[in-house]
C-alpha cells in the first residue's frame, strides 16, 4: 500500500507567461491538490508560480526544483524548495520526479522537458502547449487534464 502522495510534474511558460496561461496553471494546481497530488515544478515564476499558488490555496504541497543554489529564489507558494545549481539541466529532475508531466504553454525549456519526459518513459499531457508532437495527449482545459491524469494514474497503479 502506498503511503505517500503521488506527484505530478507541471512544466510551462516562465517569466514571459501570458495571463491566460497563468490562469490555466493556477486552476491546474487547484485541481491537482484537490485530488491529492503533490505538484512538482521548476519553482520560479509564470506557470511554476501559478500551479504552486493553486495547490497552496487548496492546502496542497509543491516541490520546486530550482536551477540555482539558493532556496530563497523559489516563489512564495513553493512548500519544498530544492536548490540544484544545475541551471536548465535541472529540467530532467523536474520531470523525473512526477508520475507524468503536464505542459502548459511554454517555449524551448518546456519543449526540452517534454522530450526528457518521453526519453525516461513518462506520459505528457498538454494544455495550450507545443502542437503536433507524437505521443503528447492534448487536452483543452485543466478539468479535461485532471480527468485524463486520474485515468492514467489509476491504470498504472492497479
Amino acid at each position: 500500500m502506498r503511503d505517500r502522495k503521488l506527484r505530478i510534474s507541471v512544466i510551462g511558460a516562465g517569466k514571459d507567461c501570458p495571463k491566460e496561461i497563468y490562469d490555466i496553471a493556477y486552476k491546474m494546481g487547484r485541481l491537482l491538490a484537490r485530488n491529492g497530488f503533490v505538484v512538482v515544478c521548476g519553482g520560479l515564476s509564470g506557470v511554476m508560480e501559478a500551479v504552486a499558488k493553486g495547490a497552496s490555496i487548496e492546502g496542497g504541497e509543491s516541490i520546486g526544483i530550482l536551477p540555482g543554489r539558493d532556496i530563497e529564489s523559489a516563489n512564495k507558494y513553493i512548500t519544498h524548495p530544492i536548490a540544484t545549481g544545475l541551471g536548465e539541466m535541472r529540467n530532467l529532475l523536474v520531470v523525473l520526479n512526477g508520475e507524468l508531466s503536464v505542459a502548459i504553454g511554454g517555449g524551448y525549456g518546456t519543449l526540452s522537458e517534454i522530450a526528457l519526459s518521453f526519453k525516461i518513459g513518462k506520459k505528457v499531457i498538454a494544455i495550450k502547449s507545443w502542437k503536433d508532437i507524437p505521443g503528447v495527449i492534448y487536452t483543452s482545459s485543466p478539468e479535461e487534464a485532471i480527468n485524463t491524469i486520474l485515468k492514467l494514474v489509476r491504470i498504472e497503479h492497479e
